[in-house]
């Protein structure tokens, strides 16, 4: 019975062992696949890590996840610090861009929006420039409410394609020049080649979160 009885004990043992590697080596891998970031990911840390990336004018975007991003899975970011707008689709960035906000007088308000209009050729009216009547500028940057307007001139509004409304007194997200730097009237423009697809992808009613 002795010898039976050590055999009993001994494969017991074994099979402890073997649970405990098989739990160990699970773990290990598990933990393996959870530290290993996508590759998208890795791919958006480099691209947010180049010494550059706080004045670039580049624009990082994710072509898989912009695929499955609707106007009903959507929502966009504005950081007015560090001057960058994000699309994104839940949690997930889809592209981030460089923006233009407000200046120090006028600046663009921080909070929760939605968005109230979209029109795709929009022009401003109040801001933009005043003409002779010789059709030449006599005014490149006219407000019509603190610039009174010359007998015998003309205003024409400045373009600001790709019009998302934020407030009702006429803050928006628009196509405009990007200076890496506050220096709009309190809109947050954004680039010619990427306002076009963030607009495409919102609706009236998407949220805009500015911080």
């Amino acid at each position: 019975m002795a010898p039976f009885s050590h055999l009993l004990k001994y494969t017991a043992l074994l099979s402890a062992g073997s649970l405990l590697f098989t739990s160990c080596s699970t773990l290990k891998h598990a933990s393996k696949s959870k530290a290993e970031p996508k590759k998208e990911n890795s791919e958006y840390v480099q691209f947010i890590s180049q010494p550059v990336y706080p004045k670039t004018h580049a624009v990082w975007k994710n072509d898989a996840l912009l695929a499955t991003t609707t106007a009903e899975n959507s929502h966009i970011k504005i950081n007015l610090a560090s001057q960058r707008g994000f699309l994104m689709n839940a949690d997930q960035i889809v592209i981030d861009y460089p923006i233009c906000s407000g200046t120090q007088k006028r600046p663009t308000p921080k909070g929760t929006f939605y968005i109230l209009e979209k029109v795709v050729d929009k022009r401003s009216n109040r801001y933009g420039k005043y003409f002779d009547s010789e059709g030449k500028v006599i005014n490149s940057n006219a407000d019509l409410v603190l610039d009174p307007l010359p007998e015998g001139a003309r205003f024409e509004g400045a373009d600001m394609h790709y019009w998302m409304r934020l407030t009702a007194d006429g803050v928006g997200h628009h196509i405009g020049p990007v200076l890496r730097t506050p220096a709009s009237h309190a809109c947050v423009r954004g680039p010619a080649q990427t306002m076009p697809v963030v607009f495409s992808k919102v609706k009236n009613g998407t949220r805009v979160d500015i911080e």
